[in-house]
């Protein structure tokens, strides 16, 4: 079976080429890429294309989208979005609301194969990379469920999979999201997390803007490699290494997360070793306190130990902010996102269905 073109899955050059090969003026283009980032799902929305040329295109391409087809509640307003893909897999995305906006969680893969022992969604293990438009098609999911006076302004690459692991889906949905054809999302309100795939930090870096967050969680190699796996691969000093070759701009700094587990990785001693680790690099450290979870053998420190450990780095001159978890009771806090397969007594039975 062939299956028609996904026109979310080209860049505005691409599309002109395109367009040019179907002997269409390379206007065209940008009327397309109009009314697909306008949300349209039907070829006849596009009303200030040629009538002939919306039945051509019917039957040639297609305008992806991604059916969100259950959604849990949050207490605190989180929604947690379950989607489905094409081949009947499904992921799971959250929408926060804030003041005055909202940010979205976004997946970048279904599953993940990173097999960090703190992270739920790493249990399900890894099933495939998610595609451009997959990526670009949760937003425009998400916005549809706003009120216009909350707008979808914030991005977050922290929900299913390792956003560099799926490197070139990634880069093409960044540059889709950030350009004025696309859906022309500031790059200062995009964050990209990744476990430490070091030789892609600066490399993405160099494809696209986006602000860079790094999953650190230990302060050194022996309890990272424990953790983390892909420490065994990109060690501590291959990481920062990466990360001062990431091209950051003035005035600007990577985030290191730090999820602090219990009796683990929360000591004082951790916290300075810690503070000596990323000395020389601009960078703020987020404090997460561990999202608990049945499956899960973790439990979160003491309230007293997490505010020591933050004491104790800005004593030593860093930026430190402790990140309140959202949406725990649903399952959508960090590292809890499973694409439906794990939690399905949640869903079907809160406010948000």
């Amino acid at each position: 079976m062939i299956h028609p073109l996904d026109l979310k899955e080209f860049t505005l050059e691409e599309l002109e080429q395109l367009m040019a090969a179907w002997g269409q003026p390379r206007f065209r283009a940008r009327q397309v890429l109009k009314w697909l980032y306008k949300g349209v799902t039907d070829f006849q929305e596009m009303t200030d294309v040629a009538r002939a040329f919306r039945e051509e295109l019917a039957q040639q391409a297609q305008i992806s989208r991604l059916p969100i087809v259950d959604q849990q509640l949050a207490a605190d307003g989180s929604r947690k979005l379950l989607l489905n893909l094409d081949d009947g897999q499904r992921i799971e995305a959250v929408l926060i609301p804030e003041a005055g906006h909202a940010t979205l969680c976004l997946s970048s893969q279904v599953g993940c194969a990173q097999g960090c022992l703190f992270c739920l969604t790493a249990q399900r293990g890894f099933i495939r990379n998610l595609s451009a438009s997959e990526i670009v098609n949760q937003i425009l999911a998400a916005r549809d469920l706003l009120p216009p006076d909350l707008p979808l302004t914030n991005l977050v690459f922290m929900g299913m999979g390792e956003p560099l692991a799926n490197f070139q889906a990634v880069a093409r949905a960044l540059k889709i999201i950030t350009a004025p054809w696309g859906l022309n999302f500031s790059p200062r309100r995009i964050t990209v997390s990744t476990v430490g795939l070091a030789p892609l930090i600066p490399r993405l870096g160099q494809e696209a803007k986006f602000n860079l967050t790094i999953s650190l969680n230990a302060p050194d190699d022996a309890l990272r490699s424990q953790l983390m796996p892909v420490n065994r691969r990109y060690p501590l000093e291959t990481l920062l290494q990466a990360c001062r070759d990431f091209p950051l701009p003035r005035h600007r700094r990577i985030t290191f997360a730090y999820v602090l587990l219990k009796d683990l990785n929360d000591s004082a001693a951790q916290a300075r070793q810690l503070a000596k680790l990323l000395r020389g690099l601009r960078v703020k450290i987020n404090l997460i306190p561990f999202n608990p979870h049945a499956r899960l053998p973790f439990s979160p420190p003491p309230e007293e130990r997490v505010l020591e450990f933050q004491k104790i780095l800005r004593e030593k001159n860093y930026a430190v902010f402790i990140r309140e978890s959202r949406g725990q009771e649903i399952a959508a806090a960090c590292g809890h996102l499973v694409g439906g397969e794990e939690d399905v007594s949640l869903w079907g039975k809160g406010p948000g269905t």
